[in-house]
């Protein structure tokens, strides 16, 4: 997958639509599971983690009806360079969701399914360290019993989270990832 822009330049591109701290920290937190698992899959962590960095690109512009979730991200990248299929990965991580028409669409390659958990379990892993006052020490098993808990950041789909399975990895193996990856930037996400 060809990158048209360097990742400051997609980081300039993600601040020139999307200012909320909130949204910007899940983004960051995105690209770094998502350089985590290209890392340990053997895949291109440049390109895995720009897909993390603007997979929602559009989300601040679309949020007041999620319906339209992913409606304007397509022409946002393709204006910016990026071709068809880094955009038909980007609208994957919606597939099976109410928005932008793809509720019936089922991921179905490794990269997908890639950006879906790691984007998915981002919430879950910024709301456990926030719950415990930041990232210092936290514990696969912490974050596991957090996963069962479905009163526990009641809105995270946990099945989606799962399928980290598709890519070989178990949930400790992709927790064990995600909580490392969040770690190293935890400076730069309020953690």
């Amino acid at each position: 997958m060809n990158l048209p822009i360097t990742r400051e330049s997609a980081w300039e591109l993600v601040k020139k639509y999307n200012k909320d701290s909130t949204s910007l920290n899940h983004y960051l937190e995105s690209e770094a599971i998502m350089k985590a698992l290209a890392k340990k899959l053997g895949k291109n962590e440049e390109s895995w983690g720009m897909l993390g960095l603007l997979h929602d690109i559009d989300w601040e512009l679309t949020r007041e009806n999620e319906k339209n979730h992913l409606t304007k991200a397509p022409q946002i990248l393709k204006e910016n360079g990026f071709g068809e299929e880094f955009i038909e990965v980007i609208k994957s991580h919606g597939y099976g969701f109410d928005c932008a028409g793809l509720k019936d669409q089922v991921r179905t390659k490794p990269i997908e399914h890639a950006l879906a958990c790691a984007e998915t379990l981002t919430g879950l892993i910024h709301a456990y360290a926030l719950m415990r006052g930041g990232m210092n020490e936290m514990k696969v098993k912490g974050l596991n019993k957090k996963f069962k808990d479905l009163s526990f950041a009641r809105k995270i789909n946990r099945d989606v989270i799962k399928e980290c399975e598709e890519l070989g990895l178990s949930l400790t193996e992709f927790f064990e990832l995600s909580i490392s990856a969040i770690q190293k930037i935890s400076d730069q996400v309020g953690l």
